[in-house]
């Protein structure tokens, strides 16, 4: 499967299943006009799709990849040693664990292979992440950013009005 033309963040599952969760990270991203590229790459499943899916995404121009995983988890970090780009990593429930075992997963990587982790489903933070990282070159996209914060703290203090009465 090619790379989504102009996409800038890749995010990647173990299966399909992920993506109820994962496409909270594309919602996000579409919030920021970030073009994104979806793709199930399993680390257990298809793991000869690994290293050639990091090879072009770097080619391709994506400049962060956003995985989700669950139970061993093992997709974040194994997409990390096949790359220079920064990974994000999303720890999904599939378990009776509840997550924990893939946020333990994600969150332990060893030195030398850095993985980012978000709390365990948390792909939004993920999506607004990939959003920050990315806005460290892009003017406009830090203008977006501020006013996502602006609108979120003045929604905050409109729920003070939820306590009267």
């Amino acid at each position: 499967m090619s790379i989504t033309a102009d996409a800038k963040v890749a995010i990647i599952m173990g299966s399909d299943s992920d993506w109820k969760i994962m496409k909270r990270s594309k919602d996000m991203l579409d919030r920021f006009g970030i073009a994104c590229h979806q793709q199930v790459v399993s680390a257990h499943r298809t793991p000869h799709d690994l290293a050639p899916f990091a090879a072009e995404a770097e080619k391709a121009g994506i400049q962060v990849i956003i995985a989700g995983a669950g139970g061993a988890a093992h997709l974040p970090g194994m997409i990390a040693s096949f790359t220079r780009l920064p990974v994000i990593g999303v720890p999904i429930q599939a378990t009776p664990l509840q997550g924990l075992d893939a946020l333990l997963s994600i969150a332990q990587m060893p030195e030398g292979i850095p993985v980012a982790c978000m709390s365990v489903e948390n792909a939004g933070n993920a999506g607004l992440y990939a959003a920050r990282i990315l806005s460290l070159a892009d003017p406009s996209l830090q203008k977006k950013l501020i006013k996502h914060r602006d609108e979120m703290a003045e929604a905050s203090r409109k729920k003070t009005e939820n306590l009267k009465g």
